[in-house]
């Protein structure tokens, strides 16, 4: 059964750390060995794998971005609702990731962590939905 929690951003375009409230969760799921996967409802957003020690790998992460799909490039969807550079930004990055779970906690390498990535901010609330599967084994 999916989880929910919701996140406020604060900016227009942000990396937000989501690996401690994603942890909780999958603690408190009782599941030892397993998945869990994360993802974020909507489609101007993105959750990535990446490191969480140092916030300039998220900043560099949204400049990388913003090099490769420029705002207001003569995008057709920005006649809609002037946001077509961060539809397109998401779905690059994608709206989910699966994470192992091992003796209830999840598998990341030491700098790793999981992030929300903002596109289209800021925004009241962002919905995360994350499910945990125990293994079948």
């Amino acid at each position: 059964m999916a989880q929910f929690f919701d996140v406020e951003t604060l900016e227009a375009r942000q990396c937000l750390d989501i690996t401690h409230t994603v942890g909780e969760l999958v603690r408190d799921s009782g599941v030892r060995r397993g998945l869990c996967h994360v993802m974020v409802l909507g489609a101007t957003a993105a959750i990535v794998v990446n490191e969480n020690d140092d916030p300039a790998i998220g900043l560099d992460l949204l400049k990388a971005l913003e090099k490769a799909v420029p705002d207001h490039d003569g995008w057709l969807h920005d006649r809609v609702d002037n946001n077509a550079h961060a539809h397109i930004k998401a779905s690059i990055l994608g709206p989910s990731e699966t994470v192992i779970v091992d003796e209830g906690e999840l598998l990341l390498g030491t700098w790793q962590g999981l992030m929300l990535v903002e596109l289209d901010g800021p925004r009241r609330r962002r919905r995360i939905a994350v499910e945990v599967v125990p293994s079948g084994s």
